[in-house]
């Protein structure tokens, strides 16, 4: 069956669509962009499906965003998308809005068991028994003419994005629709939380390993990095790469010849900021102590994997009475988290990133499982 196309690619046309969309109960919303050399992703198109037709809205050609942000946060129309996270980012940079509220059809489909993680293809032949193309996902969204292809591939994902939601929707109680919902609020928020850039070091690889003074030079060097990833709209590892903070921040060079031979360092780092890395290394290191930043909690020790398995089955239970993907259950950071607050003889904490219906349901039985653990044969 043909897709019925409909092309927006002036301000005064996406004004007139958004608003008819403002009636509606909910809109399907996709996105293609291109991010192979930027930090922030370049929208090539939008796609819109309100369960009929298919809208192709070019972002090369329009530069009023306002229409399109107004939709995102009315709350009286549901924003479906799927596999969401970077979608979301496009958004933000296009039209400084995000979805609210946000229905992502992935995590509908783990509420219903339909399996994790769920890519777009596969759950449209499970829902729809539809075979889709899938030569495009890769291809150039900023080349002008789109090929047929391309707009094809762009406008099925559309309407089938709108069909899907229409059959999961009356197949997910009350209570797993509210969890869709909060789960896509809580993708939302995480969003919109600014990471502070000179808390970065802490998420660094082998950062533990590091004394308070060594710190205090990987916190300047990734503080640094994301601030010029950001400013140059460069991937963070074409200013420095990853591998190269930690020994970096261990060895502190002192000279362009030393900074040369740190392990996984691009020539062209060292020719294009190798000096003003050798005087930011410098000025960190001379920071008193009283600036230091706190030591980076250790790794959980072997012996605490049993704590992990022990916290995991709390989950898998839950998930086996809920009818819902075990994975959706609980994060292997936040049971890290949980267990580093009181390792080995407790007391235990819930850490904050335990929120909304699975701090409700499984925070208390945590907490006692972790109680009774030492008590076990």
């Amino acid at each position: 069956m043909a897709i019925d196309i409909h092309w927006i690619r002036d301000n005064d046309s996406l004004g007139q669509f958004c608003a008819e969309w403002q009636q509606l109960p909910f809109v399907a919303l996709d996105t293609e962009f291109m991010r192979v050399d930027t930090f922030y992703p370049i929208a090539g198109l939008l796609q819109i499906g309100d369960g009929k037709c298919a809208y192709l809205i070019d972002p090369l050609t329009i530069d009023n965003w306002q229409p399109l942000a107004a939709l995102l946060e009315n709350p009286a129309v549901l924003k479906v998308l799927h596999a969401c996270s970077e979608d979301l980012e496009v958004l933000l940079r296009l039209t400084r809005s995000l979805p609210a509220p946000l229905f992502d059809t992935q995590l509908a489909a783990a509420y219903l068991n339909l399996g994790f993680s769920m890519g777009y293809s596969r759950l449209v032949q499970d829902v729809l028994g539809i075979d889709l193309p899938k030569g495009e996902t890769r291809s150039d969204w900023l080349q002008r003419p789109l090929s047929e292809t391309q707009i094809s591939y762009a406008a099925e994902d559309a309407v089938h994005l709108a069909e899907v939601f229409v059959q999961l929707r009356p197949k997910l109680s009350d209570e797993k629709y509210a969890w869709v919902l909060e789960d896509g609020a809580e993708l939302v928020a995480n969003l919109r939380r600014e990471v502070d850039p000179r808390e970065v070091y802490r998420e660094a690889k082998l950062a533990w390993k590091l004394s308070r003074a060594q710190l205090a030079v990987l916190r300047e060097l990734c503080a640094w990095r994301e601030h010029e990833a950001r400013a140059r709209d460069l991937p963070r590892n074409r200013i420095i790469r990853e591998h190269s903070l930690w020994p970096l921040a261990r060895t502190q060079p002192d000279n362009l010849g030393a900074l040369a031979k740190i392990e996984d360092m691009h020539p062209r780092t060292v020719r294009q900021d190798g000096q003003f890395l050798l005087d930011l290394i410098q000025r960190a290191a001379s920071l008193p102590p009283e600036q230091w930043p706190p030591a980076v909690a250790e790794p959980l020790p072997i012996e605490a994997s049993a704590l992990v398995k022990r916290l995991r089955a709390v989950g898998q239970a839950e998930a086996e009475r809920l009818e819902i993907a075990p994975e959706l259950m609980l994060r292997k950071k936040t049971l890290e988290a949980l267990i580093k607050s009181g390792f080995p003889e407790g007391p235990y904490q819930l850490p904050d990133s335990l929120r909304g219906w699975r701090r409700e349901l499984m925070g208390q039985v945590l907490l006692d499982s972790l109680a009774t653990a030492g008590e076990q044969p």
